[in-house]
This record gives structure tokens, sequence and C-alpha cells, in this order.
């Protein structure tokens, strides 16, 4: 494999890791709700603030890629 081909797994390799944690943090925090009763509010604030988290973490990477492939 060439460096750049290594340089590509690399990334995905990272952004594969990175959707797998936001899964599994998501998990967490859907069985942490579950047992603790929390009221409908506090549901909605904590998977509101989970999706802004997830929503950047997407935003970086789009705004990376048209970087990237544009020579900006």
């Amino acid at each position: 494999m060439t460096p750049e081909q290594y340089a590509i797994a690399e990334q995905l390799g990272l952004n594969l890791f990175f959707l797998a944690i936001f899964v599994f943090i998501g998990l967490a925090i859907q069985d942490v709700l579950k047992q603790g009763k929390v009221p409908k509010f506090g549901r909605i604030a904590v998977w509101v603030v989970l999706f802004l988290g997830c929503a950047g973490f997407i935003a970086k990477g789009v705004i990376q890629f048209f970087w990237e492939t544009n020579g900006l």
C-alpha cells in the first residue's frame, strides 16, 4: 500500500472509531435515563446535547472533506 492509501485507511478507521464511541455513549445515556426515571424535559435536553455533539462532528468532517478536495 502507498502512503496515501495508509492515510485514507487511517482516517476511515478513526472516523469509524468515533462513530462507535458516539453509539456507545448514546446507549449508556439511554440506560442511565431509563434507570434514573428522568422526566421527559430532562431526557429531551440530554438527547439534544448529544445530537448537537454528533452534528458538530459530522459538520467538521464535511467541512474538512471540502476543504481538502478543493485545495483551499
